[in-house]
């Protein structure tokens, strides 16, 4: 007994000593196990938390119709645009399975074979250099490793995106994984995702590439600097032909569908992310930075524009081909110098911008194309003309003008806010005399139009436009009668916009860009409402009077002749603008339910050659129009209540005398119908003999009843100089004389210049007066002196210049002894002095 348990104590001191060591191994092992799992998976992310490393989807922006304008990159982040794997081709899958993971529809999202390459590696260099990780592992390296873990080449890394693999394996449809590859990886160019790749290399949707592009983009990821087509477009190649061998390896292509693949020329864009519309997508940009500053680069927005990208296209083309035109003319024509040009076309009704052109090219720097000529102010030459007459018309005026407002289109001085003599002239200086409104304005005759501004005044001219939405003439003090003509800057944007009010009936238009706005959940951030109708800024009445003298080609044949470009087939009202040295020229023009505005010119402001509004902006406009509105109904401007119509003699626009040649028929607001004859058209009897006035001593044979076109005084000359035969002196019918004076001649405020260069007596002046019929003398007395009595007609007087500062008045007398004083006119004579004998200023030594 004493033996066995002697046996017992032995063996078991000895298992007690192998326990030990078992223990002690245990723990080591336990340790290193501990210290693996705390190596491999201590900080590991969760992959819930994978959205957290996704590219943010990018602002994109759309037209009207849903097509993309162009993807906001924010440098930091680049671009990315989720597409669905339904929405994607066979192609770009299965190029993608083939050369990145060909088996990832069938292991657990880990490749033993690579992860033990790796290991072998690791051991032998410290240094995992070669590949093996599937799309799974790609996924959970890009999408939850940071940074700097995802830079590291080590065994650690590896394993830790092994066992994320594995999680996301777990938690993830093969299908939802390889969405996730891609429309995260990184394709290069700021492009994550294929489909911002799609758009980046070759400007189109990833449903639309072909097999030979869904072959050159799977080859990118590995290595997207190395293989950018874009700097290394043989290196491209190269690879593309490494991927479809694959996919023929890999049973997805027979070889002659590989080759045919790879001998398709790929037809890149001509630039990452390409744009369209890009001063309007610059425009509604701003807007976004004002309005979403946090989501659009942040968060990402779907962004729907007010913009039509076929009409838009339809500017681009009008805009391109008649500049081509202009600075290619025929043999017998200099080239013009006209290279930029802007459009505007929005819906009068809600302001809903459908084409905004800033410039023919965007990119070309030669002639500064990045300038967005359709916001930059500038000079309108006569376009503001309408709302000149329009103020005109108001009816609330105790004077109100009528489209039969008879108005003199004769050389006529002004006195300006700087007291400065401001005499106006028309295009070609040429002069048409009495005029209707209606042609005055048709045919933008200037001296009318600075008539009716001296009117109304340049203030209210200002409040008009400024109602309007034009908010670069809002310091009146900058401008004078000048304004009218041009003599301010506007931008196209507010000037269509302005028009628009013609086209509606009186309503202010406010632009408007966008249509909606959506985050990147979906949500409604700004959606556009129809504009409250609120009083209108313009009579219903008076907008209708302008349309009908704007759409009157009648009324503008005399400017423009019978087929000018403001015809387009249909109703419309259009007004052209020029400025006097061919800086800028404009047409504006509308139909009821399009506004359309063009401005040709140079961004650098240099003057064309010989470009008018209806030669430079008018052709322009009306290809753009006729091309938007092909196929739509034509539609008539509709007549609002309170309107009537009468019959006017058409030279005065009073009712008409049976001595009255001509007459038309004329629009009017009810109440501002003439009630007063026609007085130009005289008749009278002459002795056929002397072709005198008769009197009681001409035989009833010898008498001759003649109808003559008798003119105000002012425009006395303007007949002679057209041969236009005015009745003899005393000619007057009594009870009809026409008593007003006025001088003639110098224009108020002149300033003239002597000159020793000249002899003195042919440096003189004409003293003139418009005076009536039956004048008998004018006296003309200087600085209130009397200087000379002229007795004879045209009682004109030629004096010579005297240096100083001058008044001049005139009395005229009438037959019956009548004396009418004109106005004082001042004036100022100075000395010219050669330069070399001018003082020299300075201090002295």
């Amino acid at each position: 007994m004493r033996r066995f348990f002697a046996r017992l104590w032995k063996a078991w001191k000895g298992s007690r000593r192998r326990v030990k060591i078992a223990a002690f191994l245990s723990a080591i092992l336990l340790g290193a196990m501990a210290a693996l799992y705390a190596w491999v998976f201590a900080g590991l992310p969760d992959v819930a938390a994978i959205e957290g490393g996704m590219a943010l989807p990018s602002t994109r922006i759309y037209d009207r119709g849903g097509r993309l304008l162009y993807q906001i990159a924010d440098p930091q982040t680049g671009v990315n645009q989720v597409v669905a794997l339904a929405d994607l081709p066979a192609c770009m899958i299965q190029a993608t399975l083939a050369t990145e993971d060909a088996n990832f529809y069938k292991h657990p999202g880990v490749d033993v074979e690579g992860i033990a390459r790796a290991l072998w590696i690791n051991v032998r260099g410290g240094e995992v250099v070669a590949g093996g990780s599937t799309i799974t592992q790609q996924v959970a390296r890009n999408l939850l490793l940071d940074p700097q873990q995802r830079a590291e080449r080590t065994l650690r890394r590896k394993l830790r995106e092994s066992v994320l693999a594995l999680e996301l394996t777990r938690r993830y449809s093969r299908d939802e994984i390889l969405a996730l590859y891609l429309n995260q990886t990184y394709y290069g160019n700021l492009a994550y995702g294929v489909g911002a790749a799609a758009r980046a290399y070759f400007g189109k949707g990833a449903n639309e590439l072909t097999l030979a592009e869904c072959a050159m983009l799977a080859g990118l990821p590995q290595a997207p600097a190395q293989y950018d087509p874009l700097s290394n477009p043989a290196g491209t190649k190269a690879r593309q032909r490494i991927v479809l061998d694959l996919m023929v390896r890999h049973g997805y292509l027979s070889q002659a569908d590989a080759d045919q693949a790879y001998a398709e020329e790929l037809q890149y864009a001509a630039s990452p992310f390409p744009i369209e519309a890009p001063h309007f997508v610059m425009a509604v940009w701003t807007q976004l930075q004002r309005e979403f500053p946090d989501q659009l680069l942040a968060g990402g927005l779907d962004v729907i524009t007010t913009l039509d990208l076929t009409w838009q296209r339809a500017a681009e083309d009008a805009a391109q081909r008649h500049l081509g035109r202009l600075n290619d003319p025929p043999a017998d024509e200099p080239p013009h110098n006209a290279h930029n040009a802007a459009l505007v076309a929005l819906d009068p009704h809600t302001g809903q911008v459908l084409a905004l052109l800033g410039s023919p090219d965007y990119f070309n720097e030669r002639i500064d194309g990045a300038v967005n000529a359709a916001l930059a102010p500038r000079q309108p030459g006569s376009a503001l003309k309408p709302f000149t007459y329009a103020a005109a018309f108001d009816p609330q005026r105790a004077d109100p003008w009528t489209p039969a407002t008879m108005v003199l289109d004769v050389s006529t001085p002004f006195v300006t806010r700087r007291l400065e003599s401001y005499s106006p002239a028309n295009f070609g200086l040429v002069e048409h005399g009495p005029v209707l409104v209606r042609e005055a304005l048709a045919s933008s005759y200037n001296i009318p139009a600075v008539i009716a501004l001296d009117h109304i005044g340049v203030d209210a001219l200002i409040r008009l436009l400024t109602r309007l939405g034009v908010s670069t003439l809002a310091d009146a003090s900058r401008f004078d009668l000048s304004l009218t003509l041009g003599g301010g800057e506007v931008r196209l944007l507010d000037l269509t916009a302005a028009y628009g009010a013609l086209a509606n009936g009186g309503y202010r238009v406010e632009p408007a860009l966008l249509l909606e706005v959506r985050d990147r959940a979906g949500h409604i951030l700004y959606e556009w409402t129809p504009p409250v109708q609120r009083d209108p800024v313009l009579d219903p009445r008076v907008t209708y009077l302008i349309t009908d003298i704007l759409s009157d080609n009648q009324a503008r044949i005399p400017s423009f002749g019978p087929a000018s470009p403001l015809n387009i087939g249909r109703p419309a009202a259009a007004k052209t603008g020029t400025t006097t040295d061919f800086r800028d020229n404009w047409t504006v023009g509308y139909t009821p339910n399009l506004v359309v505005g063009v401005w040709v010119g140079n961004a650098d402001n240099t003057p064309m050659v010989e470009v008018s509004g209806i030669s430079g902006a008018g052709p322009i406009w009306h290809e753009f129009v006729r091309q938007v509105l092909r196929g739509q109904p034509k539609q008539e401007f509709p007549v609002p209540a309170g309107l009537v119509r009468a019959e006017v003699c058409a030279i005065s626009g009073l009712l008409p005398t049976p001595y009255c040649p001509r007459t038309r028929w004329e629009w009017f607001i009810d109440g501002t119908v003439p009630t007063t004859y026609d007085t130009l058209y005289q008749p009278f009897v002459l002795d056929r003999r002397t072709g005198l006035l008769a009197d009681e001593s001409t035989p009833p044979a010898e008498r001759e009843e003649r109808v003559y076109l008798v003119v105000p005084p002012e425009a006395r000359e303007w007949a002679q100089r057209r041969g236009i035969p005015q009745p003899s002196v005393g000619a007057q019918r009594v009870g009809e004389r026409d008593l007003r004076v006025r001088l003639l001649s110098p224009d108020p405020y002149t300033v003239f210049r002597l000159t020793p260069l000249l002899p003195p007596d042919l440096q003189r002046i004409r003293l003139a007066v418009s005076a009536p019929d039956d004048t008998a003398e004018v006296s003309y007395w200087l600085d209130d002196e009397l200087l000379t009595t002229a007795s004879e007609a045209p009682f004109d007087h030629w004096w010579a210049l005297q240096p100083g500062e001058h008044t001049v008045h005139a009395v005229v007398t009438l037959a019956d002894g009548t004396a009418i004083t004109t106005e004082p006119q001042p004036f100022r004579v100075t000395v010219w002095v050669p330069p070399d004998e001018r003082p020299a200023y300075g201090s002295a030594d």
